[in-house]
This record gives C-alpha cells, sequence and structure tokens, in this order.
C-alpha cells in the first residue's frame, strides 16, 4: 500500500496517509477540516537484488579478455589461485605415520 501526501488549501497542514490504491482520496484536514489536495509523490525508489540487472553482468567473454589485455592483466584459468583441497593417501599434514 502506497503512502500518500496531502496539503490543506485552508491552513497549510501536510501530511501523509498509508491507503489502499482503491481508497477515496482525503477530502478534508484532520486540523482544520479544509479542503486537502493530494501531492505527487516520488513514491519509493526500486531495489533491484542480485546478478542481472547492469550491463556489465553479461558481458561476453571476449569483451572480458579484450579488456583484460588492455589493462595488462593475464586472464588466469579458474583453477588457479585456489588451494587444492585433495591431499595423497597416507601424507598427513602433522607428520605422523599411522597411529594405531
Amino acid at each position: 500500500m502506497p503512502t500518500y501526501e496531502y496539503e490543506c488549501l485552508k491552513c497549510g497542514h501536510r501530511f501523509e496517509l498509508f491507503q489502499r490504491i482503491t481508497e477515496e482520496p482525503r477530502k478534508r484536514c484532520p486540523v482544520c477540516r479544509g479542503k486537502v489536495r493530494r501531492l505527487l509523490g516520488t513514491g519509493a525508489g526500486m531495489i533491484f537484488k542480485g546478478s542481472g540487472f547492469y550491463s556489465t553482468d553479461y558481458r561476453s567473454s571476449s569483451y572480458k579478455d579484450q579488456k583484460k589485455k588492455e589493462s595488462g592483466d593475464s586472464p588466469k584459468p579458474k583453477d588457479e589461485g585456489k588451494p587444492s583441497s585433495k591431499t595423497k593417501p597416507g601424507s598427513d599434514a602433522s607428520g605422523g605415520g599411522n597411529s594405531v
């Protein structure tokens, strides 16, 4: 439900009402009972969450590669830079052999 802003034409009192879109606009001021007019509001800003809302989210891989070349960075494979989580059986990081 939107919030509407009103202004009294008689006393200048400004107030906001949380109303349904289908409700009739307020006609009288709650302070002096004079006529009111509904003001145009800017409304709430929209918030986009997640990926895909910016033009850079869907860049092609050729575009990204060209930008990396221009900036002097070399493209890195996806697995590079990540430590390997696989260890060989029998090679224990603690240095102790098989414990029984």
